[in-house]
């Protein structure tokens, strides 16, 4: 079990989520249209690294995550792929990277969430998101973020899902209008990297810049990227143009 007894980075509310290339990633539900700065009980107030708190403008970190159970004890083998155990309290893969982006560099943060949430349970969700995928489905959203234009550099991140990106990720990039924002990819994986998906945001945004160095990390080794995540955010070029 990943289970660590102290997360370097964070220091307040956390939830839970999930990554695996044929597997899930996790949830919770909010409302309607919101401000990434006040709408998610994801939402921290960040301390940013003195080297990285303008490297990115005013920034953003939205992900997808949909955890596969809350319960950090008697996992499951397909509950310990999608999750880590911090202080008791149960993390999606993709959550705890996120939140390390956001820490390092003081973003706001918002999660993305369908307005149907999703099973916990594995074999369910697992016909669920393949139906989602083979019928190319938008999942409505629960929320939205209100105040997107005031940014100016996205940290999206995704498990990966059979080779592409959740079907929700889908509906966020069909609701939200980037053009002009510079989109930095990152997500959990069960051994398929990033596949296409890059590729995939720079066709779905094409008057955005998509950052092709991505940060892309096993489910096996999460609870091991603190430290490269704040490289990779340090060997990015700026996106700040102030």
């Amino acid at each position: 079990m990943k289970n660590l007894t102290k997360l370097g980075f964070l220091g307040a509310a956390l939830f839970s989520l999930a990554a695996c290339s044929g597997g899930n990633d996790a949830g919770s539900t909010s409302s309607s249209s919101s401000s990434a700065t006040d709408s998610s009980s994801d939402q921290n107030s960040a301390t940013p690294s003195a080297d990285l708190a303008d490297k990115f403008g005013n920034s953003l970190v939205v992900y997808f995550s949909q955890p596969e159970t809350e319960d950090p004890d008697n996992m499951t083998t397909e509950e310990d792929n999608s999750a880590i155990v911090v202080d008791g309290e149960v993390l999606g893969n993709v959550q705890y990277v996120g939140m390390n982006i956001q820490e390092n560099v003081g973003a706001d943060i918002f999660r993305i969430e369908p307005e149907e949430p999703y099973t916990t349970d594995h074999e369910d969700l697992v016909d669920i998101a393949s139906a989602e995928q083979e019928e190319n489905a938008r999942p409505a959203l629960a929320a939205t973020v209100d105040n997107i234009d005031q940014y100016d550099t996205i940290f999206l991140g995704y498990p990966n899902w059979w080779g592409d990106m959740p079907m929700v990720l889908y509906t966020f990039l069909d609701e939200h209008d980037l053009s002009g924002k510079t989109i930095i990819p990152f997500n959990v994986h069960g051994g398929s990297g990033f596949s296409s998906t890059i590729s995939t945001i720079a066709e779905e945004e094409p008057d955005a810049t998509v950052v092709e160095d991505g940060y892309s990390v096993s489910r096996n080794n999460v609870e091991d990227s603190v430290t490269e995540v704040v490289d990779w955010l340090n060997n990015l070029p700026a996106t700040n143009s102030q």
